[in-house]
C-alpha cells in the first residue's frame, strides 16, 4: 500500500505560521487530529513529494477534541467531531505528527469528560 505525508501547519502562528503536525501514513481518505488549532493548513503529499490534496486555513465550525480530516478530490475539508464507533480503527494524528490508530473512545454526554486510548506502531 502507498504512503502519504500529512503535513498540518497553524497560519497564526509566528509570522509565517507554524508546524502543527507531519507525520507518515497508509494512504486514507479520513484522517483523524487531535487538539487542532481553530484554522489549520493541510497539504498531502504522496510518498513521491507530489501533492494531491490541500486545505488553506480549514476550520470546523464548533470546538472539539477531535477533527476528521477528508480528502475530497484534491481538497481537504474539515469537521470537529465527537469520535463515534465510524471511528474506531481510523488513524489519528497527534501535536509533533506521531500517528497511531484509535482503538477506543467514550465521552460524557455534555462533552466535559473523555477517554480514549491510541495504538502506536512502527510501520506506516
Amino acid at each position: 500500500m502507498s504512503s502519504q505525508i500529512w503535513e498540518l501547519r497553524n497560519p497564526d502562528g509566528a509570522m509565517l505560521g507554524m508546524e502543527f503536525a507531519r507525520g507518515i501514513l497508509e494512504a486514507t481518505e479520513c484522517l483523524l487530529a487531535h487538539s487542532l488549532p481553530e484554522r489549520v493548513t493541510v497539504t498531502v503529499s504522496d510518498e513521491d513529494g507530489t501533492v494531491v490534496a490541500k486545505g488553506e486555513e480549514v476550520s470546523g465550525g464548533e470546538p472539539r477534541p477531535m477533527a476528521r480530516l477528508w480528502l475530497r478530490g484534491d481538497r481537504v475539508e474539515r469537521e470537529n467531531v465527537w469520535p463515534d464507533k465510524s471511528d474506531l480503527g481510523r488513524p489519528v494524528i497527534l501535536p509533533g505528527g506521531e500517528v497511531g490508530v484509535l482503538k477506543h473512545w467514550e465521552n460524557d454526554d455534555d462533552g466535559s469528560a473523555w477517554r480514549w486510548q491510541v495504538e502506536f506502531s512502527n510501520h506506516t
